[in-house]
């Protein structure tokens, strides 16, 4: 793995590693050594040798099957009856012989199939689930989905059938020119030959020219899927606005692009020569073996099974016509996962590092950010320090930088200058996992799995039901689930549709209650929560709150007064920290935001003890 020296510190390139990759510096060298390192993959390989054993095997004997005919076939016309029992009965062995090899053959490229399948689905989903935040920001769903689903599954096609075709496909080609060499005339390997020759040229042309092709249909898929997922997801919005037929028509093209792209592949495979150079080619030698019979060189027996040992031919000619295709894709497609899979994230892991209990203590030196494809800054040299057990609110104007600021903790993007310190030690030398898992975030959209409330409250925790409705009784949730039929089995629906966005956040705070967190992000967390509930939850995170450090984005009046220390910021930098009294004293701009917010006089606001 890349590896680069920047600030003293290691970095590796990837959040999550399951462990050992046996695959990482074969994606670094393209997609054939990949697609091969799948192939020959732990005892895949052995399973490989016995295809490609199995299928030489079975051509060659299906070549002597026609020799033997041949000579029947001679003996008969000459009245040698007496060997005809004996070829009739080596005919029938191999006959039955050739297809169960086949049948073991088909079995075993399937297993090979299956596995490259699965193992490259894995690869590809692990590989997401490696990725730093910034990289999934810059993705469409649809377009991932596309390629964990449908480029993955062209690989299973490149071997069954594809792959094993081509092997099947190669021996047709050379098995019979070497019988024909060994049992008949030299001069009748000519044509077949020249043959032979022109077909692996012409066929060179024409996997070429599927290049381009190919790689405009998976991309033109890609893009109709993620048109399609996110039209879906946005169904709401696009029924509210009656943007029904807008969308049609954006989906409507995207899908007129995938078919043209297919019938671009028509087009070259309807100019594919070598079916009719196979014609030609059928026609002149069997000509040739003809006048060779004039010459008394060649008998009636002979001149049969020379046509059908040059009429297998036939098979690998009509064969590569769609299989070179289904190969050309599967490359397109092992392009389009590496292409994703091999691009660099900027957050370490770090397995190595410190796993230590933190304390929750927090120092910004000087940092400064800016997004990645982002010129402009979104923070700016900020410093602050919080004390283990501290509260802090966050107060700025939408765009300030609150809730930028909060995720460079859990190092879901890297700062580009300064260091963030959680007790003394910057922020790069914790293992990732130690870090986070002491850091629960509740943001305002919150995000919940299709799956029951238990599991989404228990998440990545393996808790009894008893601690679950603790949490839950906490968060003041329990009273609304325990409304439903199933209670805390109800599945809350795709994101937690069936829910409030009340309830949505009553979960996420309950998830937040059972991690323990040593650090607590709070980013306008009780948004969607009417007054009388928020009461009770308020009172609830006031017991959560102690002895752990917490940041608060929130511009309540009722939650901000807890805070032990406030931050104001304003286009990225900090414009003023203090109490909630000192900064109506002395920050022009914290005055404006509750002035603005509550329409009240400043020096009435500061007589408030409480507004909510």
């Amino acid at each position: 793995m890349h590896i680069t020296e920047e600030n003293n510190f290691k970095t590796r390139y990837v959040e999550f590693s399951p462990g050992k990759d046996p695959f990482e510096k074969s994606r670094r060298k393209g997609p054939r050594r990949w697609i091969l390192k799948h192939i020959f993959h732990s005892s895949n390989k052995v399973f490989f040798l016995i295809v490609l054993f199995t299928t030489i095997i079975a051509s060659n004997l299906n070549s002597i099957i026609f020799i033997i005919i041949g000579n029947a076939i001679t003996d008969f016309l000459i009245g040698n009856n007496s060997t005809l029992i004996y070829y009739t009965l080596i005919i029938l062995v191999l006959s039955v012989g050739t297809p169960i090899m086949r049948l073991a053959n088909y079995m075993l490229r399937e297993v090979i199939a299956q596995r490259l399948e699965r193992d490259c689905r894995k690869e590809f989903y692990t590989n997401l689930l490696g990725k730093s935040q910034s990289f999934h920001e810059q993705q469409k769903i649809g377009d991932l989905m596309a390629r964990v689903t449908d480029d993955v599954r062209m690989l299973n096609f490149l071997i069954s059938p594809a792959l094993s075709l081509i092997i099947e496909s190669f021996t047709a080609l050379i098995v019979p020119l070497i019988y024909i060499i060994i049992f008949y005339p030299t001069q009748l390997i000519l044509a077949p030959l020249v043959f032979s020759i022109l077909f692996i040229f012409l066929l060179r042309s024409y996997v070429r020219k599927l290049g381009p092709i190919t790689g405009r249909m998976r991309e033109s898929f890609g893009m109709m899927n993620a048109t399609f997922n996110e039209t879906l997801t946005g169904i709401e919005v696009v029924k509210a606005t009656v943007q029904e037929a807008k969308e049609m028509e954006k989906y409507y093209t995207k899908a007129k692009w995938y078919r043209d792209a297919y019938i671009d592949q028509a087009k070259i495979q309807a100019k594919y020569l070598p079916i009719l150079i196979l014609s030609i080619a059928l026609t002149i030698a069997f000509a040739h073996a003809i006048f060779l019979n004039f010459l008394n060189l060649m008998t009636i027996g002979e001149i049969i099974a020379y046509y059908g040992l040059i009429a297998q031919l036939r098979f690998p000619t009509f064969i590569s016509i769609f299989v070179f295709a289904i190969i050309r894709l599967a490359i397109t497609s092992s392009e389009r996962l590496l292409e994703l899979m091999n691009r660099e994230t900027e957050i370490d892991e770090n397995i190595e590092g410190i796993t230590k209990e933190i304390k929750g203590e927090i120092k910004f030196e000087n940092i400064s950010f800016t997004y990645p494809d982002s010129k402009k800054p979104v923070l700016k040299n900020i410093n602050f320090k919080v004390e283990p057990g501290q509260t802090v609110a966050i107060v700025g104007t939408t765009g300030s930088g609150k809730s930028t600021l909060t995720k460079l903790i859990s190092r879901l993007y890297d700062v580009d200058e300064g260091r963030i310190l959680i007790d003394n030690s910057d922020i790069r030398n914790y293992a990732l996992e130690s870090l986070r898992s002491q850091i629960s975030f509740i943001e305002q959209d919150v995000f919940l799995f299709s799956d029951s409330i238990f599991n989404n409250i228990s998440f990545g925790r393996t808790s009894s039901m008893e601690d679950i409705r603790s949490c839950a009784e906490e968060a003041q949730a329990n009273d609304f689930i325990e409304e439903f039929p199933k209670q805390y089995e109800s599945e809350v629906g795709e994101r937690g549709v069936q829910l409030s966005g009340g309830e949505r956040q009553r979960i996420a705070i309950a998830r937040a209650f059972l991690s323990d967190p040593k650090i607590l992000i709070l980013d306008d967390s009780t948004s969607a929560i009417d007054s009388n509930t928020e009461d009770k939850i308020q009172r609830a995170i006031k017991n959560i709150l102690k002895d752990r450090t917490t940041i608060l984005i929130t511009h309540r009046l009722s939650q901000i007064r807890w805070a032990d220390l406030i931050i104001v910021l304003k286009k990225g930098e900090i414009s003023a920290m203090g109490t909630h009294e000192e900064l109506l004293k002395s920050s022009k701009e914290y005055q404006k935001i509750f002035i603005k917010k509550f329409d009240v006089d400043i020096t009435e606001l500061m007589k408030q003890k409480e507004v909510s």
